[in-house]
């Protein structure tokens, strides 16, 4: 998508000038993305993140119901590639701080705990950033309101260089 958009659009195509946000499976695929290609993008908002914050354990549980005869090897090494723990735990600390961070999850959430989890994961690991839990569940209002506070964070990145 991005060379779609770089080469019909008038755009800036330095990593400086490029952010990337989601919410929830959004916000899922923009952790995971991120942290894949932490040198495309200067900032990542993922919102209410769901997808790809289970344990291990939960994430072979959830496979087994819907293929009971995929194996834990073929879980795990998916785990290794899409699962944000995974991904947070082992990447280089380095990586994940080359992207500016902001984590946004509503108190009424049922992911809340997961996105709390991710918040205390990346402070273990010592990569930076913005996290906020703030009155709401997983609905288009609360990413509404959500949305003011992420542009003007992304707004930000694009003025650190």
């Amino acid at each position: 998508m991005i060379p779609f958009i770089e080469k019909n659009y008038r755009v800036r195509s330095e990593k400086r000038f490029r952010a990337i946000a989601g919410l929830s499976m959004g916000g899922g695929g923009t952790l995971i993305y991120a942290l894949h290609k932490p040198e495309v993008f200067a900032a990542a908002c993922p919102l209410s993140t769901g997808n790809g914050l289970q344990d291990i354990d939960s994430t072979k549980k959830m496979y087994k119901k819907m293929n009971p005869t995929i194996s834990d090897e073929n879980i795990e090494a998916w785990c290794q590639k899409y699962n944000g723990f995974e991904l947070v735990n082992n990447v280089a600390a380095e990586k994940a701080k080359a992207v500016r961070w902001y984590i946004d999850c509503g108190d009424d959430d049922v992911r809340s705990e997961n996105n709390s989890k991710l918040h205390i994961a990346m402070n273990t690991k010592g990569i930076p950033h913005e996290f906020r839990v703030r009155d709401g569940g997983h609905t288009w209002a609360y990413w509404r309101s959500a949305l003011p506070e992420v542009l003007a964070f992304v707004t930000q990145s694009f003025h650190q260089l």
